[in-house]
């Protein structure tokens, strides 16, 4: 039940988009970019709560400094940050449920580009209906094959997202030798530095089509953190938290 459940608000819905873009535009490449595209765009409400709840966090941390220094022990010092964030309307895990919410579409849209467009003809609408002619060439590249030039735009564009999107992410202290600090130190190298590399090597493990969802994707993202991060840069601190 619940797989029927998953295939119907998901997997078919994805499915059947890739199958009528590919045959608008007669190449798997075009419509992996597209219907990239298209749920980025329906999911950016989420991603533009997600980026404002870290510029809200940001703004919040000369006031959460002053807390550690005012109230040296842990159990005052948590019930304190948390009254500043209910004070001022931030949720310190609208991020995690963001991912939460955003996680299924994902793995659904992994699962489409992973199978491809012949594998699920059973699913498809009765308005869409598979191309006799597609092309699986894209700049030159078999999208049906390994690429390592798009493993590796995988991996520098993964890269420089995490960049962006730690940006407002206080640096470890590299003088903090508690496990907490340590953790925070290893957590944030992994994430800029390891994480892309884990991208790329996944990317080249699996076909192009899927490596140039990753690269589209993460373009996407970074395009728009960088409208919603420079319009909140924008915004006075005071108005930010209002939002």
């Amino acid at each position: 039940m619940l797989s029927n459940i998953w295939t119907t608000i998901f997997y078919e819905p994805l499915y059947n988009a890739l199958v009528f873009f590919t045959g608008t535009f007669g190449g798997i490449g075009l419509a992996v970019i597209t219907l990239t595209l298209i749920v980025k765009i329906i999911m950016f409400p989420l991603t533009k709560k997600s980026i404002l709840s870290q510029a809200k966090i940001y703004a919040l941390n000369d006031d959460i400094e002053k807390i550690k220094k005012d109230y040296p022990d842990k159990t005052e010092q948590s019930k304190k940050t948390l009254e500043l964030y209910k004070k001022n309307n931030v949720n310190p895990f609208s991020s995690c449920l963001v991912i939460l919410i955003q996680l299924p579409i994902i793995i659904a849209l992994y699962q489409v580009f992973l199978r491809g467009i012949e594998s699920s003809t059973g699913v498809l609408y009765s308005f869409v209906h598979i191309p006799e002619n597609l092309s699986t060439m894209f700049l030159g590249i078999n999208l049906e094959e390994k690429s390592i030039i798009f493993a590796v735009l995988a991996g520098i564009t993964q890269f420089i997202q995490m960049k962006i999107s730690t940006s407002m992410i206080k640096p470890a202290d590299p003088n903090d030798v508690s496990f907490k600090g340590q953790l925070a130190k290893s957590m944030q190298f992994q994430m800029k530095y390891i994480l892309p590399f884990f991208i790329t090597f996944v990317a080249y493990s699996v076909s192009a089509a899927i490596a140039l969802y990753w690269v589209a994707s993460n373009i996407i993202t970074i395009i728009q953190e960088l409208i919603i991060r420079s319009r909140a840069g924008l915004i006075k601190k005071e108005d930010l938290l209002k939002i």
